[in-house]
C-alpha cells in the first residue's frame, strides 16, 4: 500500500506559511505516480495562494476623508474647487500623456499646506492617492485605494518616502527621479504623474492668489 499525504496549513494569512509533509511511500512501483500527483497538487495550491495574495493586496488602505483629517489634525478646512482648463489642462494632459475628462478637482488648504486626493489608472484600474504639499514640496504621499492585481508594492513607505521634499521643476518634472519597482512599472508611473500634477495644481493656486504685477 502507499500512503502519501500533503498537509497545507495557513497559520498566518498575511505571510502565507506553507507546510508540506513529504509523502510516505511504501510501494516502489507507485513512486512515479505519487510524485506526479503531488507535484500537480502543489502547483494548484501555489496558484491558489498567488491569487489570494493578489486579492489581499487590493483594497482601501485608508479612506480619503481620514487622510485629509489626519493632514489637518482633525481641523479640516472646507474643500475648494480647482478648475483645470486652458493652459493648465494642457500641462496636466502632457504629464498624463493622455486626454483627461476631469474639469475640476477638490483640494483642502490651510496656510501653506494643501491636500489633494487624485486618481490615475495604473494598468486597467484607477489608483487613489493622497498627497500633502507644504511650501511647494511634497511632505507625504500615500496610496489610499489600490484596485489592480499587480503593482501593489507602491503602497509601502520604502517607495512612497522617495517623494518626500520633492518639488516641481520648470519642465514639470520632479526635482529628483523616483526609483522603480520590478513588476510595478505602471503603478510607479501613475504615482509619479499624480505627484507632478498635485505640485502643478498647487503652484497654479499660488499664482492665482499672488498674481505677478
Amino acid at each position: 500500500m502507499c500512503f502519501p499525504f500533503l498537509l497545507l496549513k495557513l497559520n498566518d494569512f498575511i505571510h502565507y506559511k506553507l507546510i508540506l509533509l513529504a509523502p510516505m511511500i511504501y510501494c516502489s512501483s507507485l513512486i512515479n505516480f505519487v510524485s506526479m500527483r503531488n507535484y500537480l497538487l502543489f502547483i494548484t495550491l501555489l496558484g491558489f495562494l498567488t491569487g489570494s495574495i493578489n486579492t489581499y493586496a487590493k483594497g482601501t488602505y485608508q479612506t480619503p476623508e481620514n487622510f485629509v483629517s489626519e493632514a489637518f489634525k482633525q481641523q479640516v478646512p472646507e474643500p475648494v474647487i480647482a478648475w483645470i482648463k486652458d493652459d493648465l489642462r494642457k500641462q496636466v494632459e502632457e504629464i498624463l500623456q493622455h486626454k483627461s475628462k476631469i474639469k475640476r478637482t477638490r483640494y483642502w488648504k490651510k496656510d501653506s499646506r494643501t491636500v489633494w486626493i487624485l486618481e490615475e489608472v495604473g494598468k486597467k484600474k484607477p489608483i487613489t492617492v493622497g498627497i500633502i504639499i507644504d511650501n511647494n514640496k511634497i511632505t507625504r504621499l500615500k496610496v489610499l485605494v489600490f484596485r489592480e492585481t499587480r503593482g501593489w508594492e507602491v503602497r509601502y513607505p520604502f517607495f512612497t518616502k522617495q517623494f518626500n521634499q520633492l518639488s516641481l521643476m520648470s519642465d514639470n518634472k520632479l526635482s529628483k527621479s523616483i526609483d522603480g519597482i520590478s513588476g510595478a512599472t505602471l503603478s510607479v508611473r501613475a504615482l509619479d504623474k499624480l505627484a507632478r500634477i498635485a505640485l502643478l495644481l498647487n503652484m497654479n493656486i499660488q499664482q492665482q492668489e499672488n498674481p505677478q504685477p
